[in-house]
């Protein structure tokens, strides 16, 4: 008889542990689903290519200038007065 009460015991033990961690689980899954949540995710995912976008477009400045001061090096200094620049 007392076997039998352990074991009852530990099965609704087990179970209301496992009925708690489902809720809970289920809980978070909502809250993290709920438009506030996916809203918040948005704005950051276009924060974030917003900020990688002016990134690149300052990393393709910092080639461009780098690119024109090496033609620049490679050609005759043209003369001030000489609009040609011959």
């Amino acid at each position: 008889m007392i076997r039998r009460g352990f074991w009852v015991a530990l099965g609704l033990g087990a179970g209301a542990t496992t009925a708690i961690i489902a809720t809970r689980w289920t809980r978070k899954q909502a809250n993290r689903v709920a438009p506030g949540a996916l809203a918040r995710e948005a704005k950051g995912g276009v924060l974030d290519l917003g900020k990688l976008f002016s990134e690149s477009i300052a990393e393709g400045r910092r080639a461009m200038e780098e690119r024109e001061r090496e033609l620049r090096s490679g050609m005759p200094e043209a003369r001030v007065d000489d609009p040609s620049g011959a």
